[in-house]
């Protein structure tokens, strides 16, 4: 049964999926936009640290100002409409409400949000993407223990990724390797939020009139979130990081199937089965054509001349061996697919993916030299960018994860490209962020570390 049919049922029996959203921007934004336009959903509350903000966004994508006029969750309820708050654990507090999103992009709050969704038994969406790389195969298994859902978000790349993962393996395909696609040079890494429009070709005034947020873009053009985003999905299909992290092969979509193989097959994999990047510039900058930059792909093998003979006779693009293979969607649309969770989560009781186990780990890497007493600006500033690790070599080596990188201060010097460890820093031990995040570690170190002998 579809899950459109599913929320027209919902709809029908006038109960619909109540929905409570923790903040409120350009993902959350895309959602509404839909969700207004989707049978069967009830996005009855939105929580901000700035309800005016909320509202300003609310009216931008066109939502009648009557639809979010509502002074309490009670009243919202009662007119089917919207109750904006800046408390946080409305969202979780009141019964009636069946999933929550969260949305903020901060690690430490995702953390905390995962917990109070345990505490009231609420599913919850991660949108936060950033929190689920931080601690996300602990927060999942807290969350199964509590008896709820923790999902990826779907129309954000990591889901959309496994769910071609899936796919593949339901058809019985080995899965080579899986990923998206990236605007990428090496000297990336090390670019900040003062020359971060030169990497997009903007100028600071086009940036400032469309409103672009320059951390954020950073936080995309360094590295930092496809590095996020891959650690989701090395954790939540089984997939495996290469030893030196993501190395952004350039490809067209064409060339997939050549280019993501191993390299004993003449490809630039590290080995099968593992999470990749590819650049849709060459090394040069030369800009590729038919990229797949904003998209998704899965690379997989046939393991029959049959299977093979099969891939030649309906088109299928592949190598020169005919055996390997890719599919793709070369785009994806943000907030706006969300609803896909949305249906997942609340009617199937089915996360759009969710970790597995802990695979990977998105680490901090210096972008200049530091020195000790800075401060740390986390994800998307001046001082550090985020680099794939396996969750092995990251125990081994100590290093210090992305998301708890935002505030903190330097003990020690780290120099240019090097890794930032836990020794690096000071951090508070009593951080819920922090204590989760080495729950973590010790939960799953006797057995990497067995298996990294």
């Amino acid at each position: 049964m579809s899950l459109h049919r599913l929320l027209r049922e919902r709809q029908a029996d006038d109960n619909p999926v109540r929905v409570g959203i923790l903040g409120c921007g350009k993902f959350a934004s895309m959602f509404l936009a839909q969700a207004i336009r989707t049978p069967g959903v009830h996005v009855a509350a939105i929580a901000d640290l700035s309800p005016e903000a909320a509202r300003k966004n609310l009216a931008r994508i066109g939502w009648p100002a009557e639809r979010y006029a509502a002074t309490d969750f009670d009243a919202a309820l009662r007119s089917g409409g919207t109750w904006i708050t800046d408390d946080v654990e409305a969202a979780f507090r009141e019964g009636p409400i069946d999933l929550v999103i969260d949305s903020t992009g901060d690690p430490p709050s995702g953390i905390r949000h995962v917990l109070l969704a345990c505490e009231t038994g609420k599913s919850i969406v991660m949108v936060n993407v950033e929190a689920d790389a931080l601690a996300g195969p602990l927060l999942a298994r807290k969350a199964r223990e509590a008896g709820i859902v923790y999902s990826l978000a779907y129309g954000d790349q990591p889901a959309l990724i496994c769910d071609l993962v899936d796919w593949a393996r339901t058809c019985g395909f080995e899965v080579v390797a899986a990923g998206r696609g990236h605007k990428w040079l090496p000297e990336y890494r090390f670019y900040t939020p003062d020359n971060v429009w030169d990497g997009y070709g903007l100028t600071p005034e086009q940036a400032a009139l469309g409103g672009l947020n320059p951390k954020m873009f950073t936080s995309f053009l360094d590295g930092s979130k496809p590095a996020i985003e891959s650690t989701a999905v090395a954790n939540a299909t089984g997939l495996a990081a290469a030893p030196d992290g993501l190395s952004y092969p350039p490809a067209s979509i064409d060339r997939l199937p050549e280019i993501c193989r191993p390299k004993s097959d003449g490809g630039a994999l590290h080995r099968k089965g593992q999470v990749e990047v590819v650049s849709s510039l060459e090394r040069d900058g030369t800009p590729l054509d038919y990229d797949i930059r904003f998209g998704v792909f899965v690379a997989f093998e046939a393991d029959s001349d049959y299977v093979a003979r099969c891939f030649g006779e309906y088109g299928v693009r592949t190598d020169d061996s005919g055996r390997y293979a890719a599919m793709y969607k070369r785009w994806h649309l943000i907030g706006l697919e969300l609803g896909v969770s949305v249906a997942s989560v609340a009617l199937r009781g089915e996360p759009t993916g969710a970790p597995i186990g802990w695979r990977a780990d998105a680490v901090a890497v210096a972008k200049r030299d530091l020195r000790p007493g800075e401060l740390l600006d986390g994800e998307g500033g001046y001082t550090v960018s985020g680099r794939l690790m396996p969750a092995a070599r990251s125990l081994a080596e100590g290093a210090l994860p992305l998301g708890l990188t935002h505030g903190v201060r330097l003990a020690n010097p780290v120099a240019k490209g090097g890794l930032v460890r836990w020794s690096d820093v000071a951090t508070d031990p009593a951080q819920p962020a922090v204590r989760l995040r080495r729950e973590m570690e010790e939960l799953y170190r006797p057995a990497l570390l067995e298996a990294a002998e």
